[in-house]
């Protein structure tokens, strides 16, 4: 018995010490010698992942916007998703950050790197992706029971989605996330994942950049049967389109409006944004009977 025992007992602090080895959504591999506890987000869509995968008492830095939840309004900000805090990045010295790269300047990224520290990328481009970012997550912070059980309860509910919205009738759709200038977002981008769920089509899907700038006559000759634009910001927003009435989702009375920190942002209330954008596009369903 002392045979089997002692290699037991010789194993036990190799394991604990373990490396950590996931891969970010760039499909660069991320390596730590143990669980980050000392983690800096730089966008708010992360710090939201980062809590509903057990971590929020790791997190010591964090990008402005970063509200939710209400805890993550105490984090110390280290600057905005366009310009970075170095200075006081260093200081916090972090054992983990994770970045979002279409806003956070690859350049100052690319000095923390320079000094060691490890760099998880964080960009879902799918739903699906949510459930698996809080998974790798939980393991590079060692708080994978919190993660596994977060993504799975998210992962439930698309799939619940799914059955739900299965082939229904497409809604040619129009996202706007801006309107001066005329922003809306290509069929690449997780919100367009998000109306494919529910039978939407992004009418502006094939263009190649991913947040394009697009006209008013472009929207018109589309014609989307439904216009959604987010709550996020006080401006003009889908009122703007209510002076076109030979608009097909202005005549059907198709325009909506959705909350941008649901579905803008790419975190697990995303799921919960999507749910909503269904409902919506059953109800635009629902006015061709009209």
């Amino acid at each position: 018995m002392k045979r089997l025992f002692l290699p037991a007992m010789l194993a036990a602090p190799l394991l604990a010490h373990a490396a950590i080895t996931v891969k970010d959504d760039d499909g660069a591999t991320v390596t730590l010698q143990k669980p980050a506890l000392r983690v800096i987000s730089l966008a708010p869509h992360i710090t939201e992942l980062l809590f509903a995968a057990g971590g929020g008492d790791h997190i010591v830095g964090a990008v402005s916007y970063s509200d939710f939840p209400e805890a993550a309004k105490k984090i110390p900000r280290i600057g905005s998703n366009i310009e970075l805090d170095l200075e006081r990045i260093i200081a916090l010295k972090p054992d983990l950050l994770v970045v979002w790269r279409h806003g956070n300047s690859e350049r100052q990224i690319d000095v923390v790197r320079r000094l060691g520290v490890p760099v998880f990328h964080s960009e879902p481009r799918k739903l699906d992706d949510i459930p698996d970012n809080l998974l790798r997550l939980g393991q590079l912070m060692g708080t994978s029971d919190a993660a596994n059980s977060a993504a799975a309860a998210l992962s439930a509910t698309l799939a619940g989605l799914r059955t739900r919205y299965a082939n229904r009738p497409p809604v040619r759709t129009f996202y706007q996330v801006w309107d001066k200038p005329l922003y809306t977002l290509n069929g690449q981008h997780i919100v367009s994942d998000a109306l494919r769920l529910c039978g939407g089509e992004n009418v502006f899907a094939s263009l190649a950049v991913t947040a394009p700038v697009v006209s008013v006559e472009g929207v018109l000759q589309a014609n989307p049967e439904a216009i959604f634009g987010s709550a996020e910001k006080s401006y003009g927003g889908i009122d703007m389109w209510r002076r076109y009435g030979a608009l097909t989702a202005v005549r059907n009375d198709n325009l909506f409006t959705v909350d941008g920190d649901l579905l803008n942002r790419a975190g697990p209330r995303m799921i919960d944004g999507a749910a909503q954008l269904c409902e919506k596009l059953e109800l635009a369903r629902s006015h061709r009977h009209k």
